[in-house]
Order: C-alpha cells, then structure tokens, then sequence
C-alpha cells in the first residue's frame, strides 16, 4: 500500500461504521452497489483514488461470484488488511441476509408482502437514479481515449444485442489490452515505462498456499458437518452442494447464472414451484445487498419443504444459513488469496494495459445493466426478439408502469437537481413509493 493511500485511511472502527451503513442502503444489484461504493470510498470519503478503485473493479470482474461484495472486501483488504476484508465484506451481505431470510419466513407462511412491495417500489426508481449517475461519472472519468470509448460500445452491443458470455466480454477485453499495452500505449492512455512491479514486498507463495488452505477448510467445514450428521441423501448436502457449484461459476453476477438456478430448482430438485422463483428475485431485487441472495430464498424453501429431523422453521434457517455460508465464502478466499499478488504487479504494462481494457468494458456492462434495470423497473412485462444474431429487449407497452415512471423522474430530480445524499433520496422515494401505492 502507497504512503498516499495509508494518510488517507481510516480507521477500523470508522471503516466499520461506513461499511454498515452501505449495508444497508446498497439496493439495486451489481451496478447500483458499485455506485454507491464509488461514491463513499472515492468521491466523499477520499479513502482510494479513482484508479486504485477502477484497478480493484477491474479485479473483481475475473472472478467468480458476486463482484461488488468482492470489491468491498478487496476495499477493506487495502485499507486494514484481513481484519478490514472480513469487516467490510461481511458488513456488505449481513443486512440483506437477515432482510431476506425475514422475507423468507413470511413467504413461507404465506404472509402478505404488497405493504413492501409499494415500499420498494420508490427504492427501486432510487436506484434507477443512483445507477445513472454512476455510469455518468465512471464513464466521463474511465473513457479518456477514442479506443476506450470503442472497448465500452462493442461490450454493450455483445451484452445487450448480442447476448455474448460475460466472461468472454471481460476476458476478450483484457487480451486486446495486454497486446495493445505492448504496441500502441497511448491508446490506453499509458505513460511512462510502467513495466515495473510496485515497491510492495512479493506475497510469499507459502503464505498463498496457506490461505487457500484455511479458506477451503472455512467453505467445506458446514458441509463435514452435514455429510457426518445426516448424509449425502439429506437435502441440506444438496443445497450446500449445488450452491457451492453455483459460487464457482457465477461469472457477471448473478444474472449469468439465474436461467440455470431456476432451472435446476424448479425442474431439476423440485425445490420451488415456477412462480416462486420469480417472487424470489423479486425480492432480492427490492433488498439490500447482492442479487445472488436469491438463493438464500430458495435454500430456504428448499429445506423448510423437507424439514427432517427438525421443524420446518429450523430447517429453513439452517437450509438459508447454509446457501449463505457457501456462497459467500468463495469470495473472501480469491481476494485474500490472490489481491497481494494483483497489488504488486499493478504497474507492470502488460497487467495495466489488460485492466485499462477491462476498465473501459466495464462502463459497457454497467450500460448494459442500466438499461436492463430501466426496463425491468418501468415495465411489467418484457419480451426478446431475435433478428439475425441479434436480440432485442422489446417492452409490452401496455404495462407501462406510471408509478415508477413517475418516482424515477423525481429521485432524477433529487439527485441531480437538488444534489441529495443518496441515503437522504433513498429515504425519501422509500416513503414516495408507499404514497403512491393509495392511488
């Protein structure tokens, strides 16, 4: 870590207090929490600069799993360590794990949600909001040159006309850096030599290998404890099995993986009934924290449906808290594991120009969700049409929402005109979509 970066650390405790309050007000899937993360670590807090964040985003899009909890620990990893990683990573899903599994619960008992569905609906225009300025600002700052600009629009036409893998964006975008970084720098923005390693000690492959150890035994140690008390028959080894999977090749967030998770839940286990999923990410949309949470709901339902030995609470709780566990902890082993070695090497070219790629395709992922996010908020129903290789996107315009219409331009207005703190705007448009909902 460079002297700039520790004068401008906090401390823990601070740390703490700022990585709670994102905790609970980080509504809005990947794009939503990755701009609100920017705008308290980078543009309030001043606690990592601009490119030190874009370099850790940059990271967090190669790996599997939720990205933006990833980034918050690699976030608290830089300013305090694994103590500040495990703070601020924990901190990130914590209340929205608690505010599902609530969620959960009443589902289950078939209480009625419409009270929270009216609340959130003003949460979601919030977001709606808080995403578009983020895709401003990220992409006034990140697209300096014509060829970063060219990386951005070809990553948002593969994603939303196209339909291309996630991963192939990202890595394709980081292979065309790394040569263009080795022959036409400039078209990067690159000066200088920067092909050395930064002056941050080399991690020691020993201590390496020892954290993917510990990390491997964290994720494994519940379902010892499953395989040992009740076997590899009982539905707690099947949702702590899958969901294990599912944390491995979760690349682009959850919405890479949730045709599949559905799929398998529904069809494959049995778990849920077709619309149950759809109430599910309704849910988790509505939330705090990442939208793989979704999968608590179906861990859930998976175990309170097959409860024995315990009761149907019990088991639910237990099948909820262990989708969790296995989900989660992937992410804190790859930053743990891997961050020491991207922090050293951040200044050779090759690395550089390949993450300067990705930086630029990322503005076109986080377009893509923008556009997908306004869809979904200002339409019921949304329908694809293929032409050629190409897909559109074509809403019903017969369930044209005007409520979230409405909210959306005044949470615009709240933030962009009046210059609002988002929590101040989330409050506010939380209350405004509860109004509303009498009309």
């Amino acid at each position: 870590m460079s002297k700039a970066a520790i004068s401008r650390s906090p401390d823990f405790n601070e740390l703490v207090r700022a990585f709670g309050r994102i905790g609970l007000i980080n509504f809005g899937g990947p794009a939503g929490q990755i701009a609100l993360m920017h705008r308290e670590v980078v543009d309030e807090r001043g606690w990592i600069d601009e490119d030190d964040y874009l370099h850790a985003l940059n990271f967090c899009h190669l790996l599997p799993g939720p990205e933006a909890q990833q980034l918050a620990t690699y976030i608290g990893w830089k300013l305090h360590g694994v103590k500040g990683g495990l703070a601020a990573g924990s901190l990130f899903v914590l209340p929205g794990a608690l505010v599902i599994l609530a969620l959960s619960v009443l589902y289950a008992y078939a209480a009625r949600l419409d009270w929270f569905a009216a609340l959130f609906l003003g949460i979601k225009a919030a977001v709606l909001a808080i995403v578009a300025q983020a895709l401003l600002r990220i992409a006034g700052r990140a697209l300096t040159t014509p060829f970063k600009r060219l990386l951005a629009g070809g990553a948002f036409v593969g994603l939303f006309l196209l339909a291309v893998p996630f991963p192939l964006v990202v890595l394709g975008a980081g292979a065309l850096g790394i040569v263009i970084a080795l022959r036409r720098p400039d078209w990067l923005g690159l000066k200088g030599d920067a092909s050395s390693v930064t002056d941050l000690p080399r991690p020691r492959l020993g201590a390496t290998l020892r954290t993917v150890a510990i990390w491997l035994l964290v994720w494994a140690a519940p379902m010892a404890l499953v395989l040992a008390l009740l076997g590899r028959s009982h539905v707690f080894w099947d949702i702590g099995a899958f969901f294990s999977q599912l944390a491995i090749v979760t690349f682009g967030g959850a919405y890479s993986v949730l045709a599949y998770m559905a799929q398998e839940a529904v069809q494959g286990f049995g778990w849920l009934q077709p619309g149950e999923m759809a109430d599910g990410l309704g849910l988790a949309e509505t939330t705090p924290g990442p939208l793989i949470m979704v999968t608590q709901f179906v861990g859930f339902l998976a175990a309170f449906r097959a409860p024995e030995p315990f009761t149907p609470l019990v088991a639910g709780l237990i099948g909820a808290g262990l989708t969790t566990w296995v989900t989660f902890a992937p992410c804190f082993l790859w930053i743990f594991a891997l961050a020491p070695w991207i922090e050293r090497l951040q200044n050779v070219r090759w690395l550089k120009g390949g993450l300067a790629a990705i930086t630029a395709a990322v503005v076109g992922v986080i377009a893509n969700l923008t556009l997908w996010f306004a869809l979904h908020v200002l339409f019921g129903r949304i329908t694809e049409n293929a032409v050629g290789p190409a897909k559109f996107l074509i809403p019903d315009w017969s369930s044209f929402d005007w409520k979230a219409a409405l909210l959306s331009i005044l949470a615009i207005l709240l933030l962009f005109a009046a210059k609002w703190s988002i929590f101040r705007m989330l409050g506010a448009m939380a209350l405004a979509g509860l109004a509303l909902s009498f009309f």
